[in-house]
């Protein structure tokens, strides 16, 4: 079997995701494992699918013939690799809209080695204040031996920095 990890983006339209969809089935691979969002009116996703060694070039075609439709395709054949051990976080950012959250944050966490496994990100109307809230979660991953406490620390001062709240768990 050969695994592969898809990355698609087009306008959004209803039949986007059968479009995908049909080639996976129809050469017998197993669709794993994806996120889709609707993202300033186009599709954006990214899928991780395995496909029988003697079907992928067939696949392979089928699927970057979608961008006749408008669809881009990137696919990346990839290995599986043996993932170090970790622990798994939690973290929660709340606070007032302003340029260099993200940046700051994902700084913090390379600078300790943390990887981000998944973050999910918005921009809201705050209720009753006015004004735009950032919204972000994100799952982590990081060294067993890193002490969650000196990392909360460390977050719990740039979030005064930052002037948002960070909340850090692991469940």
């Amino acid at each position: 079997m050969a695994t592969f990890v898809i990355t698609m983006i087009g306008d959004d339209r209803p039949g986007l995701l059968q479009a995908v969809s049909e080639p996976v089935s129809a050469h017998g691979a197993s669709w794993e494992r994806s996120q889709l969002s609707r993202l300033a009116g186009r599709c954006a996703g990214i899928v991780q699918v395995s496909v029988p060694d003697d079907r992928v070039d067939a696949l392979a075609a089928d699927l970057l013939a979608l961008g006749g439709d408008g669809l881009q395709m990137v696919l990346q054949r990839v290995d599986e690799v043996a993932e170090p051990p970790s622990v798994q976080l939690h973290l929660d950012l709340l606070g007032a809209d302003h340029p260099g959250i993200v940046a700051e944050i994902s700084a913090a966490l390379a600078g300790r080695g943390i990887s981000i496994e998944e973050f999910v990100t918005e921009v809201r109307e705050a209720p009753m204040a006015g004004g735009t809230l950032f919204a972000a979660q994100a799952v982590l991953r990081a060294d067993p031996d890193l002490g969650t406490d000196s990392l909360r620390d460390l977050l719990e001062g740039l979030a005064d920095e930052l002037m948002v709240e960070i909340r850090l768990s692991d469940e």
